[in-house]
């Protein structure tokens, strides 16, 4: 990825905190989009 050839003081002035989180969609439906995520966040916050 872009963003992890970074160092500190580049993210910072690119905007990039560590609690962001990089979406890489393509031409999916946008419904499978939704469901998918909120699978994944159901499952990062049990």
């Amino acid at each position: 990825t872009t963003h992890s050839q970074l160092n500190e003081a580049e993210l910072t002035s690119a905007g990039v905190s560590a609690d962001f989180v990089r979406l890489s969609v393509g031409i999916e439906d946008i419904d499978d989009i939704l469901w998918d995520l909120d699978q994944a966040l159901s499952a990062a916050t049990k």
